[in-house]
């Protein structure tokens, strides 16, 4: 039996020379990686950071949410989307996905809005899964009616674009990454905060470094005796060494996502038609950045088959209206949200990496034949 994880790092010499480098302190990797980043999204500013999720409280930040306002988000998003508006003592509105997708129904969000409709509704974070985003010129029109932010969680879509523009500069007041191992592949953390307004980045760069302006922070964030605090931040400035893994996740990239497509034609090919299993349909002729497949009957039960063959699989995600925190506290029943307990039910994300061999994926797919065939 072979043992596939749901991710494993790819370590080789060009990621050595990159840590080589940082070590070596001879320049520094963070500077590199904002500056290397917005060249690649295209974006004015980049604002590194130490996770994806700090990047998102971040975004909040520079937004001054009070006690009381709204934001907006998808009820199928990790939980790090609203617990960034819960640490204002803001409110999240949850609102449903599409029927034929796990991208939030931009009709949904727009019936939250008109139930929504005060001073207190400040913005709307929609994420993009498995390299998917949403119909996005349908939602930027959407927030420019009713005056709300638009914040997009990009930390499944690193690398994908929208009508020919990278994602990190499509049309968002700010956009988030994560450099995660389980979404990039590495073995190191950190994340990314986009924006083309001037006003917004120099307060989020503020904010990330405990609020401090200084003249004495040289370029690799070492401070100065002599600084001032403008006002309360936070300690997000990600590390030069994971600065460095960021920089290779950067270079490798579009390599990656070529790697990432073979893999899927090759799921496709050998999962498509098998009976109870349903495989994974583009949207915008994106890349694949994760591999989700339905199982129509008993998912658990699929998984708990494929796991006794070594195969680690994932979600994408448990609906927020069904954890407990946010069930509880809003009183949400778990049919609220029907599209998104539908998906639930049945969805999982099969192992999906770049460096992931021929020998692993033809396992992969060997290993859910054999058991959709043996449920008949």
């Amino acid at each position: 039996m072979m043992e596939i994880p749901f991710h494993r790092p790819h370590i080789d010499e060009k990621l050595r020379k990159r840590i080589d480098k940082a070590l070596e302190l001879d320049s520094s990797q963070v500077q590199e990686l904002e500056e290397s980043f917005s060249a690649f999204c295209g974006a004015k500013f980049s604002v590194s950071t130490n996770s994806g999720t700090s990047a998102l409280h971040l975004s909040m930040c520079t937004l001054d949410l009070k006690r009381g306002d709204k934001v907006i988000c998808s009820v199928n998003s990790f939980v790090n989307v609203p617990e960034v508006v819960r640490h204002f003592d803001a409110e999240p509105i949850f609102v449903d996905v599409a029927k034929d997708s796990y991208l939030m129904d931009l009709e949904q969000l727009e019936k939250a809005i008109a139930e929504n409709q005060s001073k207190k509704l400040r913005a709307v974070i929609v994420n993009h899964i498995a390299g998917q985003t949403v119909e996005l010129d349908k939602l930027y029109a959407i927030a420019k009616e009713h005056k709300l932010k638009v914040i997009e969680n990009a930390s499944d879509a690193f690398g994908a674009s929208y009508n020919g523009k990278k994602i990190g500069n499509s049309g968002a007041d700010m956009v988030a990454f994560s450099f995660a191992p389980h979404r990039q592949g590495s073995i190191a953390n950190g994340g990314m905060l986009t924006t083309n307004d001037e006003a917004l980045a120099k307060r989020a760069e503020l904010i990330k470094s405990h609020g401090i302006k200084s003249k004495g922070w040289d370029e690799f964030g070492n401070l100065d005796y002599v600084y001032d605090v403008i006002e309360p931040g936070w300690g997000y400035d990600i590390s030069e060494l994971n600065a460095a893994f960021a920089l290779y996740k950067l270079e490798t990239i579009d390599t990656d996502i070529q790697k990432l497509q073979a893999i899927a034609d090759t799921y496709e090919k050998r999962l498509s038609g098998l009976k109870g299993v349903k495989t994974p349909t583009q949207e915008f002729n994106q890349p694949f950045l994760q591999y989700i497949i339905e199982i129509n009957t008993n998912r658990d039960h699929f998984a708990g088959e494929l796991k006794k063959r070594g195969i680690d699989i994932s979600l994408q995600y448990i609906p927020l209206h069904m954890t407990s925190y946010y069930k509880t506290k809003y009183e949400l029943k778990v049919y609220s949200f029907p599209n998104a307990l539908s998906n639930y039910s049945k969805v999982m994300s099969l192992p999906f990496f770049p460096s992931m061999t021929k020998e692993e994926v033809k396992y992969v797919c060997d290993m859910i034949t054999e058991v959709a065939k043996q449920r008949g």
